[in-house]
């Protein structure tokens, strides 16, 4: 039995940037044992596989694996999957555009894809707020870790953070600092072992004011993923950490997020987050999507 794949750059509008991602639109009759061998195959940095949903009110069940373990949510997986289960409707319904209501181990995740001839577009909404907590380790040892002085790393203290999937957030001095750094590996594995709730490193610099330019980098070598081009989860509980400090009670705060340069897949992820009375209800991470490829798994 053949199983169709196709193949989505996710975070940008057109082929061979962003990240890539091997989207399954069918993989009801995939058997379990099978699903991460596929994934370790493709090693992209997550693989989908589209299944009838298991809860009622959702239109597809979601299961997102990196090569070395299915993980609960991802941000360019999702909105990939939207852009490729959105094109699959138009060949039957003629539509450009259509609501998804995806079923994950995270919870609901909503998705909306629209597609022109200028460009791919999906944007997905988290219907809570992010998980934080305060990080105390040492400037001269995270300067280490990414092989930069220690007056790179600041001026904000960094934290870790979750909307599903945990990433140790950390900010450093400027945009220049972020391109500079050099991933240590002995001493991430001495500064974050396992254990610890992220070992995923998300090294940022820029505006953090609402309206903001961003550039960041991730770093999840225990998830199979030296450098990810685009990391649309990470995006999320940024935006929604961000958005939770603010004093303002009431409002919608974006941030612009670059990443993937210096791997040579630049990618644009546009994050928002909600706050009604005080609180984040909701997170959204949108970007284009290009189609690059598709083919059949025997």
């Amino acid at each position: 039995m053949t199983h169709r794949f196709v193949i989505v750059d996710v975070f940008t509008d057109r082929p061979f940037g962003g990240n890539q991602l091997a989207v399954f639109p069918d993989a009801a009759d995939i058997p379990e044992a099978l699903l991460q061998p596929i994934a370790r195959e493709f090693n992209f940095s997550e693989t989908t596989f589209v299944l009838p949903p298991q809860r009622p009110g959702h239109t597809h069940r979601v299961r997102i694996f990196t090569p070395t373990q299915e993980i609960p949510f991802a941000g360019h997986p999702n909105v990939g999957t939207a852009v490729v289960l959105a094109s699959l409707e138009r060949e039957s319904s003629g539509q450009d555009s259509a609501n998804f209501v995806f079923d994950e181990t995270v919870g609901t995740v909503r998705v909306r894809a629209t597609l022109t001839p200028e460009r791919n577009f999906a944007e997905l909404t988290l219907e809570k707020a992010a998980e934080t907590q305060p990080e105390d380790i040492a400037p001269s040892r995270l300067a280490a870790m990414l092989s930069l002085p220690v007056n790179k790393v600041g001026p904000l203290v960094p934290w870790s953070m979750s909307v599903g999937l945990p990433f140790f957030c950390l900010p450093l001095a400027d945009r220049e600092a972020v391109g500079n750094a050099r991933f240590d590996l002995d001493v991430w594995e001495k500064i974050l072992p396992p254990g610890v709730w992220s070992r995923d490193v998300y090294a940022v610099a820029g505006d953090f004011a609402p309206g903001g330019q961003i550039k960041a980098r991730m770093w999840a070598p225990a998830d199979g993923v030296p450098e990810d081009p685009a990391t649309g989860s990470a995006a999320a509980a940024f935006a929604g950490s961000l958005a939770a400090r603010l004093p303002d009670r009431e409002g919608v705060f974006a941030w612009t997020i670059e990443q993937g340069a210096e791997l040579g897949r630049p990618s644009i992820i546009q994050a928002s987050a909600e706050k009604r009375d005080g609180k984040v209800i909701a997170i959204r991470v949108g970007g284009n999507a290009a189609i690059v490829a598709d083919g059949a798994f025997r």
